[in-house]
């Protein structure tokens, strides 16, 4: 997954899921990545499918793990889900969906 760049608690941090932090969020959520998307995107999710999509993607983008941890405790954790839940809903539209096509209206 490319790289994508949003606002996340203290500033703007990178989010990807690449294979490794797929597989550790399936095994982390106890449900194929499939699953995973379609409970986050019918909002039939877990708490801990927010907090490991975005955890895991911080470091799918070069974060450190302990600074990632660092950063759901601060943000996700005991935060409301309007807060959390439109960050990792953007992560998996843009793994399962790719970076949007640019508009042809230039």
């Amino acid at each position: 997954m490319q790289p994508v760049s949003m606002f996340f608690g203290d500033g703007d941090h990178k989010f990807a899921l690449n294979a490794p932090q797929i597989t550790e969020l399936e095994r982390s959520c106890n449900a194929p990545i499939g699953t995973i998307f379609a409970r986050v995107s019918a909002k039939h999710f877990t708490a801990s499918d927010l907090s490991e999509v975005i955890r895991l993607s911080l470091i799918g983008a070069g974060e450190h793990p302990k600074r990632a941890a660092e950063l759901i405790a601060a943000y996700v954790t005991d935060r409301p889900f309007s807060e959390t839940y439109p960050i990792a809903s953007a992560i998996l539209d843009g793994l399962w969906f790719g970076e949007p096509h640019e508009k042809a209206s230039k």
